[in-house]
């Protein structure tokens, strides 16, 4: 890795948050210097779609001992692609993100941090599609009626509506917990949202470095 810092601005090197969250939702062009980053980070959001959706049906009352070894076996693949997946944006810091010798060494490596987010986007996007389908939950999610692929594409066809402001919990009726799970999970994805912005800020003012390990 380079360790003179020659960015010349506000997260010049590293994609912003906005940038990194619309990844999640669709795919990149193919023109960007850091679509490595971002196309990683769209196959992680589809990485953690699947993985919900195997753990869902490893736990449905209905599932059998075979339904659970094959849930398992496919968790594990999942896990090894994520791997892959980190290992390949850390692989492109490694090689396009210069470091200022000293700066202090942050705690994750930058693909460690994007596979968090991805897998809160997707917590995310499962409340709000309960909120939205919740008399239709008794039926669709236990028995294996929606797919990771199902999921994917409400996603990318609501975008209007996938915004947060879109989850607040409304004040001219009563609160379900289904409402509040929704809210609470995209605070807590504009929480890491906000935690990524101020980890590329400070990359780019030589104030931290990205472990590549």
């Amino acid at each position: 890795m380079a360790i003179e810092y020659s960015g010349a601005g506000f997260g010049a090197e590293l994609p912003s948050p906005a940038t990194l969250l619309r990844a999640f939702r669709e795919p990149v062009g193919s023109d960007r210097h850091d679509r490595d980053v971002l196309e990683s980070a769209h196959e992680l959001v589809q990485c953690h779609e699947g993985r919900h959706r195997a753990l869902e049906l490893a736990h449905a009352p209905t599932a059998t001992p075979d339904d659970v070894a094959s849930c398992t076996h496919l968790i594990d693949k999942i896990d090894a692609r994520r791997a892959a997946l980190v290992a390949r944006i850390d692989d492109w810091v490694a090689a396009n993100i210069p470091h200022r010798a000293g700066a202090s060494l942050h705690t994750e490596t930058l693909g460690a941090v994007i596979d968090r987010m991805a897998a809160k986007w997707v917590v995310a996007q499962q409340a709000l599609v309960s909120t939205d389908q919740e008399p239709l939950r008794a039926t669709t999610i236990p028995d294996g009626g929606v797919k990771p692929a199902d999921v994917g594409s409400k996603a990318a066809d609501g975008r209007g509506r996938r915004r947060p402001v879109a989850h607040r919990i409304s004040e001219d009726r009563p609160r379900r917990g289904v409402d509040t799970e929704a809210h609470l999970q995209w605070y807590r994805l504009a929480e890491l949202a906000d935690g990524y912005k101020d980890l590329i800020t400070e990359v780019a003012q030589h104030r931290r470095r990205l472990p590549t390990w």
